[in-house]
C-alpha cells in the first residue's frame, strides 16, 4: 500500500490542472488523501497504541482499504461507466467502519476519516442529491455500527449520542456541492470568456493579416504614427519610398533629414509644413503636393492625412504618400506639346490673317462685290477665332499670367464688354443688361479683367440657348469689389461644379447639346483672377441658370471721380 501512495502523491504533484486528467488518475489523486492519513495513523498506533492493530476488525478494516487501493490502480476507469468509480467511496466508508469498530475503547475520532469520502462523493458530477444521501448513511452506519454490534440494549440515547459525525458530514457535502455547482458556473462562464477571448483575438489576427495584404497590395505609401510622430507602421511601398527620399549614407533619419522641397522643386521644405510635423499638430489634408528625393531623381508626391483620435484626444495620425511622377511628367509634357503647336499654328495664322486684311483692303479699293468679298471675310473671321484659340491654348500651357494693375474704372469696363457681347447676344436672343455704381473703380490689369469679363459673358450667352437675360453687376463691400455675370441658362448639376475650372472639362449636358468651345475660358480666367489676389465662385442650378463672381479684395481696389 506504500508504494500505491508513493505513485498518488507522484500523480498529486503532477503539473496539471485536476480537471484536465483522465478519470483513472482523478480516483487515485480523490483516494490518496485517505491512504495517506490511514498510513500516518498506522505508525503512530504501532508506536503508542500497538494492541490496536492486532485487533482483528482494525485488519480487516486495513485489508479492504488496501483492496481499494489496488482497485484504483489497476481498474481501466475511463473505460467503465462514469458513475461506476463510486463504489470506491462507499468501499472506503466499509474500511474506515471497520477501522472505527477496531478501534472502539482504544481510541477515538477514527470516524472523522469519513469526511474523505464524504468530500469525493460531493466534489464528484455524478448526483448531487446521492452525495448528500450517502454522506449521512455512511458515517452513520460507521457510528451506529458498534451500537448494534454489542451485546448492550439499543436505546435512544446511545443512538442520539454520535448523531453530530453523521451531520456534519452531511452539512459538508451540502456545502461542497454547493461549492462545486457555483465553481462550475464559473468556470464556465471564465470558458465561455476565454472562448471569447479567442475568438475575438483570432479575429483581430485575420484583419490585421488581412490589414497587411491590402496595403501592401496598393502602390500608396502608408505611414501611421503615434501622437509623438514615431512611425508604428509602414507598407511595403512607404518601406521602398522611404529609401528614395533618404539622404545617402543615412539609415535612421527623422522626419527633418529627409529630402522634400517644396514646388519649386529646389527649396527644402521647412519642418514645420512637412508631412508628419502637419499630421501630429492635428491637421487633416489632402492632396498637397511636394517633391521628394535627390534633383537627379526627384518624384512627385501628392499627400493626405487623417487624425486617429480616442478619449483622451490626439492619438497619432495616417499619412498617405502617392507617387504621381508620371502624372506630373505626363501633364507637363502635354503642356509643352500644347505649347509647341500653339507656337508652330500662331506664324502661319499670323500670316493667313495678314494677307486676308490685304484682300479684305484690295476688295474695298476695288469695289470688288459678290460672294469672293463674303468669303474672305468669313475666312477672316474664323481665323481671328483660331487665333483666340491658339492664344488660350498658349495661356493654357504656360500656367501663369503677367498682369499690369493700373486704375481701370468698373463702368467703363462693363459697358465695353456688353456692347462686345452684344451681337452674339442678339443672335442667341439674350437680353444684356448692367448694374454698376458710375464711380466704382479697380486697380487691376484693364485687359486681364476684360478677358475675364468676355469669356464669362461668351458662356453665359452660349449656354443659355433658349434666351433669356445675362445680368452683368458690380458693387462694392467692406472687404472687396465684386463683378458678377448672372444668367438663366442651362445651370449645372453639383459634380459638374466641382470640375468646371479643369482644363478642358465641359459638362456632359453641354457636349449633348453640341455647343462648341475648348474647356478652357474658365480654367484661364481663374488663372488672370487668381494673379490679381482675388477669387471666382460659382451658384448653379440646373434649368435656373448660374452666377459667377469674381472678388477682388480691397488692396486692388480704389474710388474714382465720375466723368
Amino acid at each position: 500500500m506504500s508504494r500505491l501512495s508513493a505513485r498518488m502523491l507522484s500523480a498529486l504533484s503532477a503539473n496539471r490542472d485536476f480537471h484536465e486528467m483522465t478519470l483513472s488518475q482523478r480516483v487515485r489523486i480523490s483516494h490518496a488523501p485517505l491512504v495517506i492519513t490511514v498510513t500516518l495513523l498506522c505508525i503512530i498506533f504501532a508506536t503508542l497504541l500497538p494492541d490496536i492493530l492486532t485487533r482483528p476488525l482494525f485488519q480487516t478494516g486495513l485489508a479492504v482499504l488496501a483492496a481499494t487501493t489496488v482497485l484504483t490502480a489497476v481498474v481501466p476507469w475511463d473505460r467503465l461507466w462514469y458513475p461506476f468509480y463510486w463504489i470506491l467511496p462507499i468501499l472506503d466508508f466499509i474500511a474506515i467502519g471497520y477501522l472505527y469498530a477496531g478501534s472502539h475503547g482504544l481510541a477515538i475520532g477514527i470516524y472523522l476519516l469519513a469526511i474523505f469520502p464524504v468530500f469525493w462523493l460531493s466534489w464528484s458530477r455524478v448526483s448531487t442529491l446521492g452525495a448528500r444521501i450517502l454522506s449521512f448513511l455512511g458515517p452513520l452506519a460507521i457510528v451506529w455500527n458498534p451500537v448494534f454490534a454489542s451485546a448492550e440494549p439499543i436505546t435512544g440515547q446511545r443512538l442520539a449520542a454520535p448523531i453530530l459525525g453523521p451531520l456534519v458530514t452531511l452539512a459538508v457535502a451540502v456545502t461542497v456541492t454547493v461549492m462545486r455547482k457555483d465553481m462550475a458556473a464559473q468556470q464556465a462562464a471564465l470558458q465561455a470568456k476565454d472562448q471569447q477571448l479567442e475568438n475575438a483575438l483570432n479575429l483581430s489576427t485575420e484583419r490585421s493579416e488581412l490589414l497587411d495584404v491590402v496595403l501592401n497590395a496598393i502602390d500608396v505609401g502608408v505611414l501611421v504614427v503615434n501622437a509623438n510622430g514615431t512611425a508604428v507602421h509602414k507598407n511595403n511601398s512607404m518601406e521602398a519610398l522611404d529609401g528614395r527620399i533618404r539622404p545617402d549614407g543615412m539609415k535612421h533619419t527623422q522626419e527633418p533629414d529627409l529630402l522634400f522641397f517644396g514646388l519649386d522643386r529646389t527649396t527644402a521644405l521647412p519642418a514645420d509644413q512637412r508631412p508628419v510635423a502637419r499630421a501630429i499638430r492635428g491637421e487633416s489634408f489632402e492632396d498637397v503636393l511636394l517633391y521628394a528625393g535627390p534633383p537627379e531623381d526627384q518624384l512627385a508626391l501628392s499627400c493626405s492625412a487623417r487624425v486617429l483620435r480616442n478619449e483622451q484626444g490626439f492619438n497619432g495620425a495616417v499619412i498617405a504618400f502617392h507617387n504621381i511622377t508620371p502624372l506630373v511628367d505626363a501633364l507637363r509634357a502635354k503642356d509643352d506639346f500644347v505649347s509647341s503647336v500653339s507656337h508652330e499654328l500662331r506664324t502661319p495664322l499670323t500670316s493667313i490673317m495678314g494677307y486676308l486684311d490685304l484682300a479684305q483692303e484690295e476688295a474695298e479699293d476695288t469695289g470688288l462685290t459678290g460672294a469672293i468679298p463674303h468669303a474672305v471675310s468669313v475666312a477672316q473671321r474664323n481665323s481671328e477665332r483660331l487665333l483666340r484659340l491658339v492664344s488660350d491654348l498658349l495661356a493654357t500651357a504656360s500656367g501663369s499670367v503677367s498682369v499690369d494693375p493700373r486704375p481701370v474704372p468698373v463702368a467703363e469696363l462693363i459697358s465695353t464688354c456688353l456692347r462686345a457681347a452684344a451681337p452674339r447676344a442678339a443672335a442667341a436672343g439674350v437680353e444684356l443688361a448692367a448694374s454698376c455704381a458710375p464711380a466704382l473703380a479697380v486697380q487691376a490689369d484693364p485687359v486681364r479683367l476684360a478677358q475675364v469679363l468676355d469669356n464669362l459673358l461668351s458662356n453665359a450667352i452660349k449656354y443659355s440657348p433658349d434666351g433669356g437675360t445675362v445680368t452683368l453687376s458690380a458693387w462694392a463691400d467692406d472687404t472687396c469689389t465684386c463683378l458678377e455675370v448672372r444668367d438663366t441658362g442651362m445651370g449645372m448639376s453639383e459634380e459638374d461644379q466641382k470640375e468646371l475650372f479643369t482644363k478642358f472639362f465641359r459638362t456632359g449636358a453641354v457636349r449633348q447639346a453640341g455647343i462648341p468651345g475648348a474647356g478652357l475660358g474658365l480654367a484661364i480666367s481663374k488663372n488672370i483672377v487668381e494673379a490679381h489676389g482675388g477669387t471666382i465662385t460659382l451658384v448653379s442650378r440646373p434649368g435656373v441658370g448660374s452666377a459667377f463672381t469674381v472678388s477682388l479684395p480691397h488692396s486692388s481696389s480704389l474710388a474714382v471721380s465720375a466723368p
